[in-house]
């Protein structure tokens, strides 16, 4: 199974949660394979700067390394239009941050890995889990 960490699931793991770190250490054991999207990647990135947290910074950049990310293609921009079009027509928009992760874990198949959970209710094929509750 490929898991791609939310942006809330990677800033835990920055911030030193023990617990978020130890599952991570466990699923890739398990010969899982973990990943961030590349929107999680430009949302952590853009807050570490901002607050000039430069050893969180490293951490960042050693997790982003061993993890990898996930660039954006054509067709992520097309099943995001999609999923635009299907929470635009239930009444239930979602943001552009959350549509693009979502986009990208539909698309490739992954499990989404949130703490966000009610973002991303409304987005039909999305398989999504919570590691923190």
């Amino acid at each position: 199974m490929t898991y791609a960490l939310d942006t809330n699931i990677l800033s835990y793991v920055i911030n030193g949660d023990t617990s978020l770190a130890g599952k991570l250490r466990t699923v890739t054991e398990a010969g899982d394979t973990v990943m961030l999207p590349l929107m999680v990647y430009y949302e952590a990135r853009r807050g570490l700067l901002a607050k000039k947290a430069t050893a969180k910074m490293r951490l960042f950049d050693a997790l982003c390394a061993r993890l990898g990310i996930n660039d954006l293609t054509k067709a992520d921009m097309n099943t995001a239009a999609d999923i635009y079009a299907d929470c635009r027509s239930k009444g239930k928009p979602i943001d552009d941050g959350d549509l693009l992760i979502a986009a990208q874990c539909i698309t490739n198949g992954y499990t989404l890995v949130t703490n966000n959970t009610k973002h991303f209710e409304n987005v039909s094929g999305l398989a999504f889990v919570n590691w923190v509750e």
